[in-house]
């Protein structure tokens, strides 16, 4: 099981190195031009580029952490590495953000000559580049929170080239000064949203919140539809990693159906409707619950209002 969530991500290992070794290439490229020319706009795309960098180095060591065998202490093996990498990713795209936007708020207040011949034909370059590295990773970005990591950094870099694209055909036509500036700070707003809801992805993720695509509620109905349920108390469910869903629960059953077939059909419930294959429930009778109880002198409802979602 646990090789099977590593695939998730190992097998777009291949498309981060190439998106790697384009974005490195070029990164160096537009830097070096928009420091030239006093071009923000070039700056903060290479900026942001090499967010993109770091954030690739990190989706690829996370890779290879996932790769690692659980062990007696590491139960769950190296998962979460894959979160931490993408919490890295958000912190430090924060930071560029804010960088691009001082720098742009500086500027508005004596803008530079900026030459818009090296901007546009840099810019169209870089465009090609990014658009080219947002096609390698859009099907990874569907399946885990690393590689969408990379991926929104990426989007990030597309509009970064239009804008500059944008500035140098209004340098080029008006040789109005404030396009370069006012088109920096239109690339340090768009990254904000974006990792914004990384962000709050890797930390649900780390609080083990329930993953926002399975409905608690719908999930409480469909085990109290299998023939036999009783009730059930202390469900939870939560991620590992990107596609890493786990549950745990405790059934109660009525005692008129075998408790083998009760599971049976709630693990195959939890699969077929809801993707989830990594469930632990235990299965008790209500007097089993009740003399628990008693023996532990837990009030399962107390219990239940703590630790879990519901008690029913």
């Amino acid at each position: 099981m646990a090789h099977d969530h590593a695939r998730g991500s190992v097998k777009h290992r291949g498309r981060l190195l190439a998106v790697l070794a384009l974005t490195s290439a070029y990164m160096v490229v537009e830097a070096t031009v928009g420091f030239i020319t006093n071009s923000l706009v070039l700056v903060a795309d290479a900026g942001h580029m090499l967010t993109d960098v770091a954030g690739l180095l990190m989706a690829l060591l996370a890779i290879g952490f996932a790769q690692r065998p659980a062990s007696v202490r590491m139960t769950f093996g190296y998962y979460r590495t894959e979160i931490l990498a993408a919490l890295a990713n958000a912190l430090l795209l924060f930071g560029v953000s804010g960088y691009i936007l001082y720098e742009a708020a500086d500027r508005f207040r004596d803008p530079p000559d900026v030459p818009s011949m090296p901007l546009l034909v840099v810019a169209s370059i870089g465009l090609g580049v990014n658009l080219i590295g947002a096609r390698l990773l859009m099907r990874g970005a569907r399946e885990t929170l690393n590689v969408r990591g990379a991926f929104l950094e990426v989007l990030g870099d597309i509009l970064g080239s239009i804008g500059a694209i944008s500035a140098g055909l209004i340098l080029l036509t008006t040789g109005w000064a404030y396009a370069d500036p006012l088109f920096a700070a239109g690339v340090g707003l768009f990254i904000l949203p974006r990792t914004w809801n990384l962000l709050r992805s890797a930390v649900d993720v780390l609080l083990e919140g329930a993953p926002s695509h399975i409905s608690m509620a719908d999930v409480q109905q469909a085990i109290m539809s299998v023939d036999g349920v009783h009730s059930f108390h202390d469900l939870h469910i939560w991620t590992v990693t990107s596609g890493f869903v786990s549950l745990s629960a405790h059934i109660e059953t009525d005692q008129l159906r075998g408790q083998h077939e009760v599971l049976v059909d709630i693990r195959r419930l939890l699969f077929e409707r809801f993707g989830i294959d990594h469930a632990t429930v235990q299965i008790e009778t209500q007097a089993l619950h009740q003399e628990l109880e008693s023996c532990c002198g837990v009030d399962s409802e107390q219990a239940g209002s703590r630790h879990s979602l519901a008690h029913h």
